[in-house]
């Protein structure tokens, strides 16, 4: 938990607040689901969120961090009916976007939280409680100055292994380069997590190709993934 050793605003955050309103179809998604599907991290309780309540069953939950437009998750979702999926997103319109892709395909294992994955993290999920984690495609931040604001530091995969159950997946993917380095050196050094392969992991079959990683594969960029296990 935050305390005054540990400041609930950080210096530095791997996301800036961009602008933009959200179409139509992405209000109305909104105003007809944000009930039901969504929860604001500032405005939620202290203390643990109750998953179980929340989705109205208990089963696995797992968190993907930066859903963006909600491109793949709505998909990963429908492909994983057993699992509580829960999507958190710093901008509205990816949310509401991703809520009209949960409505076409009559999900009702989704979930969503708008804000600081860092806050959700250590306010509000308890520790050894998900099945586990996917940050797919996070800003990589290229410019070297601009280094210190890339998600994947050790100081966050630790607290994202300690969030994870014993044998929980931290799944990773990018397609620059330098940052899969970063990532495959940060992980490979959290002493709560093996590499299931020896450095970059198969990429899944079942993990959607998205526009991102179509336009990296155009300019010559190889994505990669990287699969690690929480050990007891």
């Amino acid at each position: 938990m935050e305390s005054e050793q540990q400041p609930r605003l950080r210096s530095v955050v791997s996301y800036v607040q961009r602008g933009g309103r959200m179409t139509v179809g992405q209000q109305r998604a909104w105003e007809r689901h944000w009930a039901d599907l969504g929860r604001r991290v500032a405005d939620l309780p202290p203390g643990p969120i109750d998953f179980a309540g929340w989705f109205g069953r208990p089963a696995p939950v797992l968190l993907e961090i930066g859903s963006g437009m909600g491109e793949t998750t709505a998909q990963l979702a429908a492909a994983a009916p057993e699992v509580n999926y829960v999507a958190i997103e710093v901008y509205e319109a990816g949310l509401g976007q991703l809520m009209l892709r949960a409505e076409r395909l009559g999900l009702t294992n989704l979930r969503l939280l708008h804000g600081d994955a860092v806050i959700a993290l250590t306010d509000h999920i308890e520790p050894d409680s998900l099945s586990g984690v996917r940050i797919f495609f996070p800003d990589p931040w290229p410019k070297k100055r601009h280094h210190k604001r890339r998600l994947v530091q050790p100081e966050f995969v630790r607290l994202v292994a300690s969030r994870l159950a014993p044998g929980g997946i931290l799944h990773l993917a990018t397609d620059w380069e330098h940052y899969a380095e970063q990532m495959l050196d940060v992980c490979s050094n959290e002493p709560a997590l093996r590499n299931r392969f020896d450095d970059w992991a198969p990429r899944p079959g079942w993990r959607p190709v998205t526009k991102f990683e179509q336009r990296a594969d155009q300019e010559g960029r190889i994505s990669r993934d990287l699969i690690f296990e929480r050990v007891s």
